[in-house]
């Protein structure tokens, strides 16, 4: 065994998932309510290296010190980070001012429905007057029904998140946060999954009317990113190519008779 081939060809395989990330986020760009992914890296276990044929002392191996054969995946995370709010004048358009999900009742192609967390609130109400995301799911309200009101008249947010029309409450908008976000799984582009042990918490943080959060990525510091992960992958390539070449001449050469 070489280490020097493991070495680089484990540090290629963690650029090339650096990689896959940034094109991922750099994709989701103009999503609503995206939240950047990143990961870190963690070497191997070190292992106690021993001499081989070690003649110094009899039948017992020598130790020569620890090595560990390359890098490996530590963590994937999310950055959750608020982005940045784009003012659209939509009174169909909302965005969670502090910390907090909207809450989608998401039916799937099975007919099976269950409960998604989101911070796209680029919402829409039907002719029945129904509060439904852009894919026809509906949106929840605090105590988890829909949301219905009069589509023919204009409504309001209060600082409560209480919808108003003509003057009066005629519902709300459900936004809840989670007690630890390691327990949200990534369910589509901008909707999260509460995973078993997970747990929703009250929270007063307000709605905006007519705006949208948008994605919290940086399309520069990704592209600029994706310029050190390229650069790391091909010092690995050249890592393995002079590797490469050292075995050749140790074949091919060393210890031949001229």
């Amino acid at each position: 065994m070489v280490k020097g081939l493991y070495t680089a060809y484990t540090g290629m395989i963690i650029e090339q998932k650096k990689m896959d990330r940034l094109t991922n986020n750099l994709a989701n760009a103009d999503t609503n309510g995206f939240k950047k992914e990143g990961l870190t890296a963690t070497s191997f276990a070190d292992q106690l290296a021993y001499r081989i044929k070690d003649t110094s002392s009899a039948l017992i191996p020598r130790g020569i010190g620890d090595i560990t054969f390359g890098a490996k995946v530590g963590e994937t995370y999310i950055d959750w980070s608020i982005g940045s709010f784009d003012v659209t004048d939509n009174m169909h358009d909302f965005a969670i001012e502090g910390n907090g999900f909207f809450r989608i009742s998401y039916t799937d192609k099975q007919g099976q429905t269950s409960v998604k967390y989101t911070r796209d609130g680029a919402f829409a109400v039907d002719r029945d007057g129904v509060f439904r995301t852009k894919d026809g799911d509906y949106v929840l309200n605090q105590a988890g029904g829909r949301i219905t009101i009069d589509p023919n008249q204009p409504f309001s947010i209060d600082g409560q998140r209480n919808i108003i029309q003509n003057g009066q409450i005629v519902g709300n908008i459900g936004v809840v946060d989670i007690a630890d976000y390691n327990f949200l799984q990534e369910f589509g582009e901008n909707m999260y999954d509460l995973v078993e042990g997970g747990q929703e918490v009250a929270t007063d943080t307000a709605v905006i009317q007519g705006a949208l959060e948008k994605s919290n990525m940086n399309v520069v510091d990704e592209m600029v990113e994706m310029i050190t992960v390229s650069r790391a992958y091909e010092a690995n390539q050249k890592v393995i190519q002079a590797v490469d070449g050292t075995i050749e001449k140790a074949v091919t050469q060393v210890g031949k008779v001229g």
